[in-house]
């Protein structure tokens, strides 16, 4: 057999990558039900809002505030972030996967105006199939090039050194089995520039590591769909120029107030504009709560349906109906103290029953992947063994099901000692839907919740949130509004976005009720030095 050279190994490898990538972007599931409707990434990938972090002056101690930039590749063009490390933050639901598929995309397509034209090897993995005791060259061989037993592991490395230029793409850090853990890992090795140090990363999350570079890394951040981002999605990936069919679907949200917040969630507004073409009329909903649910029925429904049809198999309705046991291994992944957003398949089948397990595969809430069983780094590539989990379609769906199980268990409290045990656990800005879903499912439990936010400084506002969520109107919380707004409101663009949300709600609702407060309002011009603080009464 001729011997091969490090240049034909590397032919070898990128052709491999470029094969991946392709079933990955060519596979994007808009509805997660229908999953014989799939689109090629670059179809449907419409871009949402990009901010950047700038940084003041020549140390890293004074930290200027969010601007916005024109487009996702600024993150890799803007001079203000030329480093070898980024960081990109976004809440559940914004689009950091589906990025990193187009960016993927324009790489093996060699789009012209793409920042990864002239790169001559991209490496994107998802963190979520490793663990720590797998190399990083362990894991482009497992999962990127498993198939071509003419390149090993110990070959990945070489060819990496070998090329003129490489980007990686770290995706959903937030999902790493052992992210912030005290076990040394290539992951941990890279983002905090021990390991690749010449070569540009790109980590994507929706919080910051415990331990980075924090000296020589520029963090973006994605902040969703505004309405020109929506209605270009609509005509470039839902109906085309059909005129007609555009307004009917911006006349079925515009009718649904309450989904304005969630329509800035790019996952959830391509779900609502699919969903919304396919069917002759939606609903109204009074808060997000209802609308969720009403998606949960959409999923159930769909596999009924399709179960009608001559020699598919049978609908079990206790499935739809019967969850309790999967709400509390939802519950347990994402509010124990180590994050578990996955779980093995032949486990989770054992405690939930197989027929249940295969029923919410079939409907799109579970999603089968598979990940890198744990070994040590001195076992080859090929005999590193992988193994099926189990994960949900969305961690949105995970907290939808935890809170079953967090009402459950709140309502088993005595006293407000013992509720503030429970959800001193859960950090709201972390999971602020698993929040504002359990308020609305459980009128009595979402009371408590709220008064125990209301006690928190960091919350008030978005216990704001939360009772919208009871209510569906603002009715009944003139007293809360003037509670929060008799201290000072203060709202910046360095606020993270549910805060921000969270207080131009009680703005609004304010306005309504004539109620007085003060606001200071702090900006920030584009260079990231404070322009001015301004403060000043409203009297509606």
């Amino acid at each position: 057999m001729e011997r091969l050279t490090v240049q034909d190994k590397k032919d070898i490898l990128i052709s491999s990558l470029k094969s991946r990538y392709k079933l990955q972007y060519d596979a994007i599931q808009p509805i997660p039900y229908i999953k014989d409707r799939l689109y090629c990434v670059d179809k449907v990938f419409v871009e949402g809002g990009t901010e950047i972090y700038v940084v003041q002056g020549a140390t890293r101690e004074i930290e200027g505030p969010w601007v916005r930039v024109d487009s996702y590749k600024d993150i890799f063009t803007d001079p203000r972030m030329k480093a070898k490390r980024r960081i990109i933050e976004a809440e559940a639901g914004y689009g950091k996967s589906t990025v990193t598929l187009q960016l993927a995309y324009d790489w093996c397509n060699g789009v012209k105006d793409s920042p990864f034209k002239d790169v001559e090897i991209l490496i994107l993995l998802r963190l979520r199939q490793l663990n720590s005791k797998i190399s990083i060259y362990q894991a482009i061989k497992l999962f990127l090039a498993p198939n071509d037993p003419r390149i090993k592991s110990s070959d990945i490395k070489d060819i990496i050194e070998s090329c003129s230029s490489v980007k990686v793409l770290l995706d959903g850090y937030d999902e790493f089995p052992d992210r912030d853990g005290a076990t040394e890992s290539d992951v941990e090795r890279i983002i905090t520039s021990n390991m690749f140090e010449n070569i540009d990363v790109n980590l994507t999350t929706r919080y910051l590591p415990k331990d980075y570079d924090k000296a020589n890394t520029k963090r973006a951040r994605l902040v969703g769909f505004d309405e020109k981002a929506r209605d270009q999605y609509i005509r470039k990936a839902v109906t085309g120029e059909d005129h007609e069919s555009v307004a009917k679907i911006k006349r079925a949200i515009k009718a649904n107030p309450i989904l304005d917040d969630l329509c800035q969630v790019p996952l959830i507004f391509v779900m609502l504009s699919h969903m919304t073409h396919e069917k002759t009329q939606l609903q109204k909903f009074k808060s997000v709560t209802e609308f969720f649910s009403y998606m949960i029925q959409c999923f159930h429904s769909h596999l009924s349906n399709k179960s009608l049809a001559k020699g598919a198999k049978a609908y079990n309705i206790e499935y739809a109906v019967k969850y309790k046991e999967l709400s509390k291994v939802a519950f347990e992944g994402l509010c124990g103290e180590n994050q578990q957003l996955s779980w093995r398949k032949d486990g989770l089948c054992t405690r939930l029953g197989q027929g249940f397990c295969q029923h919410y595969i079939a409907v799109g809430i579970l999603v089968e992947e598979e990940v890198s069983v744990e070994t040590n780094e001195q076992t080859s590539a090929t005999d590193i063994q992988t193994r099926t989990d189990l994960r949900f379609y969305h961690q949105l769906f995970c907290e939808w099901f935890a809170s079953f199980r967090l009402a459950e268990v709140l309502a088993a409290t005595r006293g407000a000692s013992e509720l503030e045990n429970v959800l001193d656990k859960v950090d709201p800005f972390n999971l602020q839907y698993l929040y504002r879903f359990t308020c609305g499912i459980s009128s009595a439990v979402g009371k408590r919740i709220i008064e125990y936010l209301k006690s928190r400084r960091d919350s008030a506002k978005f216990a704001i949130l939360c009772i919208l969520e009871q209510t569906g109107k603002v009715d009944g919380i003139k007293d809360t509004v003037r509670d929060l707004c008799s201290k000072e409101v203060r709202i910046s663009n360095e606020d993270s976005k549910l805060l921000q949300r969270s207080t131009i709600q009680l703005l609004e609702i304010a306005s309504r009720f004539d109620v007085s407060m003060f606001i200071i309002w702090k900006q920030y011009d584009t260079l990231g030095s404070v322009n001015y603080t301004k403060i000043m009464m409203l009297i509606d």
